[in-house]
């Protein structure tokens, strides 16, 4: 605990940083004023900007300053980073941010904190094993303690795909074959991340994914499509989804397979009719990795066009 606390120390002029940049208001209102007011400043590049999230996890210390990303933070074309560990580096990287791109916008640190962080914990199917739903949370808010610690503010977690074939590759990331097992694991690890209302520094956003059925794939295929019947859809697979929405989850992963024959990264029917506006969720959704450029294969349009 203590290498934790030097480095929440280490961080906290970062965090504070950031803080004062995007939180100065005191009230909803003064801060949807803040965001309209910043979004009427900014070019149409730097609003795509803030929808990038590279991998950036080759940079060291000293490194941050002369890599390639950093000329991209510089001119806001990065909105967050994925997978970048160690507090000097986050630090370093967050200053090149909040100091030198021309709004001053602070990114947003992501990592696949998905059953602990330096504290390690049985991997998500043998959690879902002990039905103790205390002692999940607690991992999650151990593993949320953490990783915040260093700067980490986004974790790819929990994982509530529903899986019934053992084929599939991914079956010890999730939580079984049962869907209210898996709901309230959903919420269990939802509420140990976030805390109450993500206000204090202890406390992460975490991303449910990955939204929806990807356990569910033909032949146990990685990547592969799913074909199912509404009924059996919502019975059996979409409990463990709705219940982390339910808990307040800050964001949602996309899926990189079809359902319906769309990309569920392209599926209005699950991004909107169903995530939004049937079940109320208000955050944001995020691609799983290479999802957007998947685009491209599955025939929904060039990125170059």
């Amino acid at each position: 605990m203590n290498r934790i606390f030097q480095r929440m120390k280490q961080v906290a002029p970062m965090l504070l940083f950031a803080t004062l940049s995007v939180h100065a208001q005191k009230s909803p209102q003064d801060m949807n004023r803040f965001i309209d007011n910043l979004m009427k400043k900014m070019t149409l590049e730097e609003k795509i900007g803030q929808l990038n999230l590279p991998v950036t996890g080759e940079i060291t210390t000293g490194q941050a300053k002369s890599s390639d990303i950093s000329a991209r933070i510089k001119r806001g074309e990065v909105g967050g980073l994925f997978n970048l560990k160690g507090v000097a580096r986050i630090k370093d990287v967050q200053e090149l941010a909040v100091k030198e791109s021309r709004l001053g916008i602070p990114l947003l640190f992501g990592m696949d904190v998905i059953h602990g962080y330096e504290t390690i914990f049985p991997i998500p199917l043998g959690l879902s094993c002990t039905w103790d739903m205390k002692a999940i949370e607690e991992s999650a808010r151990i593993a949320a303690i953490e990783a915040s610690a260093d700067g980490i503010s986004w974790t790819f977690s929990p994982m509530v795909d529903v899986s019934r074939d053992p084929r599939w590759g991914r079956v010890s990331e999730g939580s079984g074959e049962d869907p209210f097992l898996g709901a309230e694991i959903a919420k269990a690890m939802v509420r140990g991340y976030q805390g109450g209302q993500m206000k204090r520094n202890d406390e992460i956003m975490a991303c449910v994914k990955h939204f929806a059925l990807y356990g569910a794939s033909e032949a146990g295929r990685d990547y592969n499509t799913v074909d199912m019947s509404r009924q059996r859809m919502f019975n059996e697979y979409m409990l463990p989804y709705q219940a982390a929405v339910d808990a307040g989850v800050g964001s949602v992963m996309a899926s990189f397979n079809e359902v319906d024959g769309i990309p569920a990264t392209a599926s209005k029917w699950l991004m909107t009719d169903v995530l939004r506006n049937q079940w109320g969720f208000q955050g944001f959704v995020v691609t799983d990795y290479t999802g957007i450029y998947e685009m491209i294969d599955h025939g929904i349009g060039h990125l170059q066009t």
